[in-house]
């Protein structure tokens, strides 16, 4: 019996210091910034979405003729905001649907920021200007949070990907996480003419 449970504790032992060699707890911690990075990834998108109702009301009020592009860019929005993804069911199909509709409203803002060029009034707006700032400012708010994004991901991907930590992933149901993908067409440069 004694020599049972002097057994039981080395077993203990030597299992509790083989499983503080796994890097279990580096798994989290880099699991827990992937989350946090993908919550600023949707808190820069949900700044973009809160500045559209309010340039659309301003645009709609300068242009009469421009009824389509308005609405696209209600319809993107309204697209957009539907698809939530929570950062623990992120897979490859969930971020790529939610960077095709973000990439949808993109364009469509795009549109609709090239149809004030046809409006000297609106362009002289102090909100139309204020807006249009905003808007950019949060688009290189996206681009940095997505950046960051990536870096999480790819420290996290490299820490469960790595020989012995590979296994102990396995065992504790780590996985891969997705990664941002160019938009088609992003790599062939844009056609000038004059």
């Amino acid at each position: 019996m004694k020599v049972f449970r002097t057994l039981s504790i080395l077993l203990a032992l030597v299992a509790t210091m083989s499983l503080s060699s796994c890097n279990y707890n580096t798994i989290v911690e880099q699991e827990m910034s992937v989350e946090q990075a993908w919550a600023e990834v949707e808190n820069q998108y949900q700044r973009r979405m809160d500045l559209i109702p309010n340039l659309v009301n301003t645009v709609k009020g300068y242009t009469t003729h421009e009824s389509e592009t308005l609405q696209k860019v209600v319809e993107a929005r309204a697209k957009a905001t539907s698809i939530t993804i929570d950062a623990d069911n992120l897979d490859e199909a969930t971020l790529e649907q939610f960077q095709q509709v973000q990439g949808e409203l993109s364009s469509a803002l795009k549109s609709l920021l090239a149809v004030s060029e046809a409006y000297p009034d609106l362009k002289a707006n102090e909100n139309f200007k204020d807006l249009q700032a905003q808007l950019e400012g949060t688009e290189n708010r996206v681009t940095t949070a997505r950046g960051r994004y990536t870096q999480a991901v790819a420290t996290y991907n490299t820490t469960i990907k790595k020989f012995p930590t590979n296994i102990y992933a396995g065992w504790f149901g780590f996985e891969k996480k997705p990664q941002f993908k160019a938009e088609a067409g992003a790599n062939q440069a844009p056609e000038v003419k004059f």
